[in-house]
């Protein structure tokens, strides 16, 4: 299933400071902590606690974000369907990326073992 020119570019737009307090409640109502979360970040994007801040106080779109972001070697190990969509099939790097971040975070809140979360 291929993402669509105008989904792409939804995504490309949307603020990470709109999704991230989504993230938090995610995994928080699923009994994982705001320290994991920022350490599945950590380890996709290379932010630490203080740059995650800064992106969201920024209001950072998904395109800045992932091009500031130093993104894991190993991120391409990160497959599987979310929203939809077969992370490995999908073309534009963005949208991928954006992907990773969201399997990661839905692997965190089903309580997956982080050693098998962060790959």
């Amino acid at each position: 299933m291929s993402t669509t020119p105008e989904h792409d570019q939804r995504i490309a737009v949307m603020t990470f400071s709109s999704v991230y307090p989504h993230y938090v409640t995610k995994v928080e109502k699923k009994g994982r902590s705001q320290e994991e979360l920022h350490e599945v970040i950590e380890w996709l994007t290379g932010f630490n606690d203080q740059a995650i801040q800064d992106l969201i106080d920024k209001k950072a779109t998904f395109q800045e974000f992932f091009a500031e972001a130093k993104l894991h070697p190993n991120a391409e190990l990160i497959t599987g369907s979310i929203c939809g969509y077969k992370i490995q099939d999908i073309q534009t790097p963005l949208t991928k990326q954006v992907r990773y971040l969201d399997k990661l975070v839905d692997e965190l809140a089903k309580g997956k073992k982080m050693e098998k979360i962060l790959r």
